[in-house]
């Protein structure tokens, strides 16, 4: 019996211990959490810049509409959207670029851009469903916004000025642009390394 009372004692001390570890694990994972900075959409120092005025291009897409690129546009922000057929992170992130369209309609107009062949793009927009999207295949609209890679995001408010840009490869790099024209920034980077300097 007395052996029995002696388990029963140190299992509760054990299992007390387990908990005291847990709440400790979880401060720390706490911790690291706030260090960690969250991953914006990557800023490639090529074309044009946040705070520039984007270049303002009319272009048709390829159901024969005519789309007018920057300039002003009272209470329309544009998100021009860089993708390839072949690009698999491209396709990926769809679903992605549909629900932020979709959430953030009331001030936003998406645009997806790409270059090459027609035919591809057709094929793409039919298995993609992408009939809502204004599509443009122009290689010259790449050229101007200074796209090397993809898939790319490029955001202009209705001033027509860049407000944010960047490689995209994840949903949390899409909606970092939108947080970066919140916050009047270049990118997530620029306002926590802003939030630090103010700190230290």
């Amino acid at each position: 019996m007395s052996l029995l009372v002696a388990s029963q004692f140190l299992s509760w001390i054990a299992i007390g211990m387990l908990g005291a570890l847990c709440l400790a694990l979880a401060r720390q994972v706490g911790i690291l959490h706030e260090r960690i900075a969250p991953a914006g959409a990557l800023s490639i120092k090529s074309g044009v810049t946040s705070g520039e005025a984007a270049p303002e291009l009319s272009v048709q897409t390829i159901a024969g509409q005519l789309v007018t690129i920057g300039g002003k546009r009272t209470g329309r922000s544009q998100l021009l959207f860089f993708i390839s057929p072949d690009c698999p992170v491209c396709k990926a992130l769809l679903p992605a670029l549909k629900a932020a369209a979709k959430s953030e309609t009331s001030w936003l107009d998406v645009i997806l851009v790409s270059d090459g062949p027609g035919e591809a793009h057709e094929k793409f927009v039919r298995a993609q469903g992408l009939y809502d999207y204004p599509y443009i295949v122009s290689e010259m609209v790449g050229r101007s916004f200074g796209v090397s890679k993809l898939p790319f995001g490029t955001l202009i408010d209705d001033a027509g000025t860049v407000r944010a840009s960047g490689l995209i490869n994840t949903r949390e790099h899409l909606d970092s642009l939108f947080e970066a024209k919140e916050r009047k920034v270049a990118s997530i980077q620029e306002f926590l390394d802003q939030r630090q300097h103010a700190s230290a």
